[in-house]
């Protein structure tokens, strides 16, 4: 009787542990990858985006970046990404241009997500996002000092509803001065 209470025991604690874990894991690197690439006229995201016979399973969507207040400090993310795609490395340039210039400035970096994914899941990639930003531009010449990189998850969305074009403006990382 024992042993049988014993194996439900470590059962239930197997069950529990492998309800707790994500089945994606986002890799600790140091070293944050920087995307190299031009647009299909799909628009899709690479491989992992690709259904049978290489066809897209992402829906295009255009971000208007004159439509969000504070466009030209706000990178733009794919799905389940933390690239940082080469349309904002002038953005970037430019804030880091400035923030080298002036060593006394500092900024917050705040990463961002859609809804989709758990709390947890979605913090550590608004994490990643935001250290993703601030990686580019300590590469380019802002102290490490100068930047503070923080995440929101999806608990501070940019646009309301559940499609495609509000889950593209809440994939984002936003740069803003302390």
């Amino acid at each position: 009787m024992q042993r049988i209470h014993l194996a439900l025991s470590a059962l239930a604690t197997a069950a529990f542990l492998a309800a707790c874990s994500s089945p994606v894991k986002l890799e600790d690197k140091t070293d944050v990858p920087v995307e190299s690439r031009t647009p299909s006229p799909a628009g899709g995201a690479g491989a992992a985006a690709t259904g049978p016979g290489g066809q897209s399973q992402v829906t295009t969507v255009n971000v208007d970046k004159g439509a969000v207040s504070g466009a030209a400090r706000i990178v733009y993310f794919d799905f389940d990404s933390f690239v940082v795609k080469d349309e904002f490395r002038p953005l970037i340039e430019a804030h880091a241009k400035r923030m080298a210039a002036h060593k006394s400035q500092r900024a917050t970096i705040e990463g961002h997500t859609d809804e989709r994914g758990g709390r947890e899941y979605n913090l550590a990639l608004g994490q990643k996002r935001a250290e993703a930003v601030q990686r580019s531009m300590t590469l380019l010449g802002v102290a490490d000092s100068q930047l503070e990189a923080v995440s929101f998850g999806k608990e501070r969305p940019a646009a309301q509803g559940s499609d495609e074009a509000a889950w593209a403006k809440n994939r984002r990382a936003e740069l803003k001065d302390k």
